[in-house]
């Protein structure tokens, strides 16, 4: 699942404040020189690649994949298939197809040098830097339906308690059935009407958050925020929670990546997705956050156990699942080639794990994904992967970086257009956070709407407690919002 806040925006299009957010994202866009256009010499690169594949010679266009995505979604990193596993009663078998950038995608060709420095799809408020050019990503190297494309095809066999038991993953020819998506699925399943994958999508899916509550592992069920405009032109904060679709399917891509990472363990080479445990100061002041939400969470309830008590189609708890992201800082990359890494865990997930299921989108899966291949063929990992892998979590930390700052950036705007004819009102808040350097200055969360935002007092902020704050600034254009403890 998605540790970043995923913000879009509804709009008539052509009101003043619609123009005002175009021109904010663009802004930004310049301020930290990204842009959704390629250099020529990358867009005829992608535009011969896609025309001249390296395709393998395993054919499994026998496999009935689905993709399952958000309905506008065109770069499709993953195709499904869930079968009962003939040999073992009560398991299962997984077919997860992945995207192989690498039939398309040479190291050091201008493709990869541009992706290389990118190292990441951006995304906010419905704009889109991508990591690769369309043609690929959106096109020839995407698994659209009814199309035949090549693919690293993960087979994982999964038991009756959810235990992945089996794994292998190899090159092969692939074609999606239908491109599905989240909300129809949960449609066609609550009318009773969905066919017999989605059914095991639903058990496979269950034990896995089975399986992750036992081992104290958890996974943001994070939602949408929808800056929503009026006929009038005014602005509104909705949350659209989850599906249960999507934590499932979210599950097999979990899978997918403590299955990758069990191989490169046990191979002592590799690309880990780590994460430290989190800073109790952090806990602490998402205790208060909760406060300020009006949320009960006991002092002896530990932090999964209280994130799956989280209901996120009601506001006030998505806005805690949003404010619970800041226990992901300090997530990153490790590699290594022989002795395994001091921090190899992802504490969040309570396992090893790896990023191999969108190598559209993120620049290390491409990476790991290939040295799976060879593991699972019985070769060499290639030079190129071991060359790229020395440096690749700078390039991951670096594009990860930047990631932050256009999400924040546009959150901030789209807070700032949210606020901005409502200066002068007060407001309920809760002190959640204080400056070491300057203690009448700090944090607040507002319980409607809900946000966080900075406050300044004439004396030192009471930490925690609850508050009236004055919106004292929201302006668009500096993409800034203040209150003043009143």
């Amino acid at each position: 699942m998605p540790s970043n806040r995923v913000v879009k925006v509804r709009s008539s299009g052509d009101s003043v404040s619609a123009q005002e957010m175009r021109d904010g994202i663009a802004a930004i866009q310049q301020e930290l020189k990204v842009s959704p256009g390629f250099p020529e010499a990358v867009e005829k690169a992608a535009a011969d690649a896609a025309a001249d594949p390296r395709l393998p010679g395993l054919d499994r266009t026998d496999i009935e994949l689905v993709t399952i995505d958000p309905e506008s979604a065109r770069d499709l990193d993953q195709a499904m298939h869930i079968e009962r596993d003939p040999d073992h009663p009560g398991g299962y078998v997984v077919h997860y197809a992945i995207a192989d950038v690498a039939a398309f995608v040479t190291a050091g060709d201008p493709v990869d040098v541009e992706a290389n420095r990118r190292g990441e799809t951006l995304y906010g408020a419905d704009s889109k830097i991508p990591l690769h050019p369309t043609v690929l990503s959106e096109g020839a190297a995407s698994l659209l339906p009814d199309e035949v494309r090549p693919a690293l095809l993960w087979t994982i066999k999964v038991d009756e308690t959810g235990e992945g038991t089996d794994v292998k993953v190899e090159r092969a020819l692939v074609k999606s059935r239908a491109k599905l998506s989240y909300e129809g699925v949960q449609a066609d399943l609550d009318a009773g009407r969905a066919g017999e994958l989605i059914g095991l999508l639903k058990e496979v899916g269950e034990l896995r958050l089975a399986r992750e509550a036992a081992r104290g592992g958890v996974s943001l069920p994070l939602p949408e925020q929808d800056l929503v405009e009026s006929a009038e032109g005014h602005w509104d904060l909705e949350f659209r929670r989850l599906t249960p679709v999507e934590s499932w399917n979210a599950q097999i891509s979990l899978l997918t990546g403590m299955a990758a990472a069990s191989l490169m363990v046990y191979a002592r080479v590799g690309i880990l997705r780590t994460l430290p445990p989190a800073d109790p100061r952090d806990v602490q002041r998402l205790h208060r956050t909760a406060r300020a939400l009006g949320i009960e969470w006991p002092a002896e309830q530990l932090y999964p156990d209280f994130i799956r008590t989280l209901d996120p189609s009601r506001p006030t708890h998505a806005a805690m699942v949003v404010a619970c992201t800041r226990l992901m800082r300090g997530a990153g990359y490790v590699t290594f080639n022989g002795e395994l890494p001091e921090l190899a865990q992802h504490s969040a997930l309570a396992s090893e794990y790896a990023h191999v299921t969108a190598p559209l989108r993120r620049l290390a899966d491409r990476y790991a994904g290939e040295v799976c291949v060879a593991l699972c063929a019985g070769t060499e990992v290639p030079d190129w992967v071991l060359a790229a892998m020395v440096g690749l979590p700078d390039t991951m930390s670096e594009s990860g970086r930047r990631a932050n700052q256009y999400e924040n950036a546009i959150v901030d705007l789209c807070e700032a257009e949210l606020l901005s004819e409502r200066v002068g009102q007060s407001f309920s808040a809760v002190v959640v956070e204080i400056s070491e350097k300057d203690r009448t200055k700090g944090d607040v969360t507002i319980e409607d709407p809900a946000i966080e935002a900075s406050v300044a007092g004439d004396a030192e902020l009471p930490l925690g407690e609850e508050v009236t704050v004055e919106l004292v600034r929201a302006d668009p254009l500096a993409r800034k919002v203040a209150f003043r403890l009143a």
